[in-house]
């Protein structure tokens, strides 16, 4: 199958917001394979790596088939960069051709085996090493979907489950993407998972991922949902790495899944609108219990009010 890649290249004053305001149109859009292909700051020792080089340019890519409906949804996509003018942000985007194979296996090249916290490490499926006796080593291939484990989103999200997951618990995933922080969960101790994802591509490519961390299949579901449209039945803990705006329209929702002693963490933020979702926690008597910082990015451990 052939797919129209689009790239828009972009510079602003506020880098990191305008990153997050690009991804937004993207994912809105339903565009799969989204790259951020923009320089950060190398984290703590021993806290993830980043294996692309800086570009000397900042660009957003992403993918969409070649089908009539495609058309559509590239026009609105450049509608909805053009707004973006008003905000100080300008766009170049382009677009090429290509086959599936050719962007789906290039980037393998550049994905090494990266070590997150002491303990978790993500190997490349295609990869080889030799893991220690108390690591726990996620095999995993992201193909079209997000989540690589070396964003740094992903990477304190990765954290916060080691630290606060409690073996037994109940565990829902937001936005699975890869399904890297479910075999996580699984991994962890998590008992009975829940990953939801609007991307269908998305789903199909956790389902993999976590058959290749041989997590027993009866231990978790995966669907293709929005968060409004599943069971309330509370979880022990959630997590939701999307970006501020989500995170703040769907809380009501999420609050309602949560058990009383319930953790959620929340990511894919940045720091010019923490305060939103600092406002909607307080909305919905939620507390942070535990804040993550790693350049503009912030992630959040948040509990009810007691």
């Amino acid at each position: 199958m052939k797919f129209k890649k689009v790239i828009a290249q972009f510079y602003a004053d506020n880098m990191i917001l305008a990153e997050e305001l690009i991804c937004d149109i993207f994912f809105s859009l339903n565009l799969t394979g989204v790259v951020c292909d923009v320089p950060l700051d190398e984290p703590d020792e021993g806290f993830g790596t980043h294996t692309l080089p800086k570009p000397e340019i900042c660009s957003i890519t992403g993918y969409l088939p070649l089908i009539d409906s495609s058309d559509i949804k590239y026009e609105r996509l450049k509608e909805k960069a053009l707004k973006l003018a008003d905000l100080d942000i300008n766009i170049n985007i382009q677009t090429e051709i290509v086959d599936e194979k050719d962007w789906a296996e290039a980037w393998k090249a550049h994905f090494e085996v990266t070590p997150i916290t002491d303990r978790i490490t993500i190997k490349p499926a295609w990869k080889d090493h030799d893991a220690r006796k108390d690591e726990i080593v996620i095999h995993l291939d992201p193909g079209m979907a997000f989540g690589t484990g070396t964003h740094p989103t992903t990477a304190m999200c990765i954290k916060l489950i080691e630290t606060y997951l409690v073996p037994g618990s109940t565990f829902l995933d937001i936005g699975t993407g890869s399904g890297i922080l479910m075999i996580v969960a699984a991994k962890l101790g998590a008992e009975r998972m829940m990953g939801i994802d609007t991307d269908e591509v998305a789903i199909e490519v956790a389902r993999q991922n976590i058959a290749k961390n041989k997590i027993n299949p009866g231990l978790y579901d995966l669907s293709c949902t929005s968060l409004d449209k599943t069971d309330t039945a509370p979880y022990h803990f959630i997590v939701a790495n999307i970006i501020a705006q989500v995170i703040v329209a769907i809380l009501p929702e999420i609050s309602i899944r949560m058990t009383q002693d319930a953790t959620i963490v929340l990511s894919g933020l940045i720091k010019d609108l923490q305060s939103d979702v600092l406002t909607a926690l307080e909305a919905h008597h939620l507390c942070v219990i535990h804040e993550e910082y790693t350049d503009e990015w912030v992630t959040l451990a948040v509990k009810k009010k007691t």
